[in-house]
């Protein structure tokens, strides 16, 4: 068994020890890119036997299909490739969910000079661990997507940017590679055509603040991963100045079956304006924590129930729907929710984000969630900007002061006014993330954290 075999084998049976199933399990709905994956499976043989490069093939008019009757061109367009993403309802995956093909749009396809596409593999929210599955368990899909979007912009150099901390899937990734070059799938003329494409694997450091896209790109260049001013955009002004496109994971590996089947079939998969499926990182006070891929639109109430309920039986108190920088919900209004960007934004007051799901049951105190995520936000800001280097250690020592049983009724008011001006005032939006939990928590939970101040100790009995 190889090295990089025996590291998977190992993190399986780990994740069997605390009994978390990661994404081996049958209780995906419809899934798409975790479909047939048993964590052996990864091997490149593996990935065509499930169909894998299938896309890339009748892009390139390597299928044997006929051409097409209108323009007589066998296989894709970079125009047909564009309108199939946009027509899909791909929006992007990493948090912000901006439309992918929309964004692909933006790439000048004339442009003379060198042009990149960067993955954004590092995956840095807390309570999401869903791209480590998909480099770890099925690289090729990420490969695969790559490639066609770098087809359809006319790029010829591609970055997969992956987090420092899984450094085992930076190795998986770069086995992949080897594998996808070796079969003419990556380099140049792919399959015989005029397309050239070079895809490369750079581990990060493990710094939050390079999930941030500017970030990523100035610690792609070799320099201090701290965010740019916008604009210029990366689409303008990107990798070493260059027209840039940055999608997440999790957007590349859906784009294969997309070109397989139809950006319109993909779109009916989910909902209107959230095609497809998504993964989610249920995480938190339940039965069965692990990746779960879903259609679009699924109830929260059916992902909870995959996930086996909450933990013991007990009352949903609270869910943070879409990573640790998303606002919380109270368990009662998520309980109606779907599991989409409209409605959990529309109707939760929340955001999607990357799809971290993190159940917390009635024996959480709000104020300690929350003393541990502001002390997350306080650690990894970058410091280049003065609102969110001062502004985080004020929130976390505020909340800190409060758990301890230390706070005064004028915290109430201040917590609030510093998450107030701290939000929109920074270059990147970590200042953003870590104001809103705190103003959500207190939005929605105030009466523990008047509670703390009043009685000095946590409304929750017994205190965990």
């Amino acid at each position: 068994m190889s090295h990089s075999n025996t590291q998977a084998q190992a993190l399986i049976e780990r994740f069997a020890a605390t009994g978390q199933e990661t994404c081996f399990h049958d209780r995906h709905i419809n899934p798409q890119i975790y479909a047939g994956l048993n964590g052996a499976n990864w091997r490149l043989k593996d990935y065509e036997a499930r169909g894998g490069y299938a896309a890339l093939r009748q892009m390139l008019g390597r299928d044997g299909a006929a051409p097409n009757a209108q323009t007589g061109v066998v296989g894709m367009t970079q125009d047909e490739v564009i309108a199939a993403v946009k027509a899909s309802g791909l929006r992007g995956r990493g948090g912000a969910g901006f439309p992918t093909g929309l964004k692909w749009s933006f790439m000048p396809r004339q442009f003379p000079g060198q042009k990149y596409l960067v993955c954004n593999s590092d995956e840095g929210e807390p309570g999401t661990c869903k791209d480590r599955d998909i480099l770890m368990f099925n690289p090729h899909v990420v490969i695969e997507g790559m490639a066609i979007a770098a087809y359809a912009m006319g790029i010829s150099v591609g970055y997969n940017y992956i987090h420092g901390e899984i450094f085992g899937a930076y190795e998986r990734f770069e086995e992949a590679l080897e594998e996808a070059r070796a079969a003419g799938f990556l380099g140049k003329g792919i399959m015989g055509s005029q397309f050239d494409f070079q895809l490369y694997a750079f581990h990060g450091f493990g710094a939050y603040i390079c999930g941030e896209e500017t970030a990523l790109l100035e610690s792609l260049e070799g320099k201090k991963g701290q965010p740019r001013f916008k604009p210029p955009f990366p689409a303008s002004f990107g990798l070493y100045g260059k027209p840039t496109t940055i999608n997440n994971t999790e957007t590349f590996a859906a784009v294969p079956w997309i070109i397989r089947n139809g950006g319109q079939a993909y779109l009916e998969c989910g909902k209107p304006n959230n095609g497809g499926t998504k993964i989610f990182s249920v995480s938190g006070d339940v039965e069965r924590p692990g990746n779960y891929e879903v259609p679009m639109g699924t109830p929260f109430a059916k992902l909870l129930e995959l996930a086996g309920g909450v933990r013991g039986g007990r009352q949903l108190k609270a869910v943070i729907p879409g990573g640790s920088s998303s606002p919380v919900i109270p368990g009662d209004l998520m309980m109606t929710l779907t599991m989409d960007y409209d409605s959990i934004a529309k109707e939760g007051g929340s955001m999607l984000g990357s799809g971290a799901v993190i159940v917390m049951d009635e024996t959480r105190c709000m104020v300690k969630s929350l003393q541990r995520l502001s002390y997350f936000y306080m650690h990894e800001s970058c410091g280049q900007c003065t609102p969110c280097r001062e502004g985080t250690g004020w929130l976390w020592r505020m909340v800190d002061r409060i758990e301890r049983g230390e706070g005064k009724p004028s915290d109430m008011a201040l917590l609030d006014n510093v998450a107030e001006n701290i939000m929109g005032r920074t270059i990147c939006a970590l200042g953003d993330a870590a104001a809103m939990p705190v103003r959500a928590m207190v939005k929605h939970f105030r009466h523990e954290f008047e509670h703390h101040i009043e009685h000095k100790k946590c409304v929750v009995a017994p205190y965990v």
